[in-house]
């Protein structure tokens, strides 16, 4: 009896200690730039950020720019694909699409479409299509940009969207009572959970995410509904981005990326 008791002391032990686990950082580099937002980096290196409502793509050896001062403030970019990047202008219901030297492909406005829509949320679907949020119908539609066909894809549902993200095949938000969904490319709608009360946050699957509180940020588990402290050493930064187990965190100096080991 005693050995059982203690081997269950020990199994609870150890299982607590993988709980508590925490995100190992190695600090990887330093870029140093001045800018407003910052967006994230692609795969390939590039950096992406706004200084002056300028759209800007900086590698090592080269920087591009796209302005268009007449749309106003960029509300939203989309880098998942570098060869066709989406701006989102919410203010004159336009998407702009870029190639991979910021040069204009295309440009949409939602106000000409035969089917009214007032887009609050936008992103890039597989396919050739975009995701919309309609504020007029309350609906997530896929608007194909080769074709200028939308298409609604889910009924109304309330709530007000404070966070989005999108991939080619879903689109997750999170509400004003911070109930987080994934809409499928086929319309099918599913409450993911419950998440806690953040600052800024970003989506990294279907059940984890990164938020930030305050000046601390945080790993959040679904499963086991865990949120861990990630520590860096900043006191004070302006945004963070998660891409390839890279962390990036801006501040008013620039971007410090860490390297990011996953117990």
């Amino acid at each position: 009896m005693k050995k059982l008791i203690y081997l269950l002391v020990l199994f609870y032990a150890a299982l607590l200690s993988a709980q508590d686990k925490k995100w190992s950082l190695t600090k990887r580099d330093t870029i140093a730039f001045h800018a407003d937002a910052y967006i994230g980096f692609d795969s390939f290196g590039a950096q992406y950020y706004i200084k002056n409502n300028v759209f800007i793509k900086k590698t090592k050896t080269q920087i591009w720019q796209y302005k268009n001062l007449s749309f106003g403030k960029i509300s939203n970019v989309d880098i998942q694909n570098p060869l066709n990047i989406v701006l989102f202008y919410e203010d004159f219901n336009t998407v702009i699409l870029l190639d991979n030297q910021l040069n204009e492909t295309q440009r949409i406005n939602f106000s000409e479409n035969s089917i009214p829509i007032l887009a609050t949320a936008t992103g890039l679907a597989f396919g050739n299509r975009l995701w919309i949020y309609n504020n007029l119908s309350q609906q997530i539609g896929l608007f194909d940009f080769l074709k200028s066909e939308y298409k609604i894809i889910t009924t109304p549902f309330n709530g007000t969207i404070v966070y989005y993200s999108s991939d080619y095949n879903t689109f997750q938000w999170i509400d004003e009572e911070q109930n987080w969904y994934e809409c499928s490319i086929f319309g099918k709608v599913r409450l993911v959970g419950k998440v806690p009360g953040f600052d800024t946050v970003q989506v990294l699957s279907d059940s984890e995410l990164i938020f930030r509180k305050g000046n601390a940020l945080y790993n959040y588990a679904l499963n086991g509904n865990k949120s861990t402290l990630i520590e860096f050493d900043k006191k004070t930064f302006e945004k963070f981005y998660y891409k390839d187990q890279i962390l990036s965190i801006f501040t008013v100096e620039g971007i410090t990326n860490y390297k990011i080991t996953i117990p």
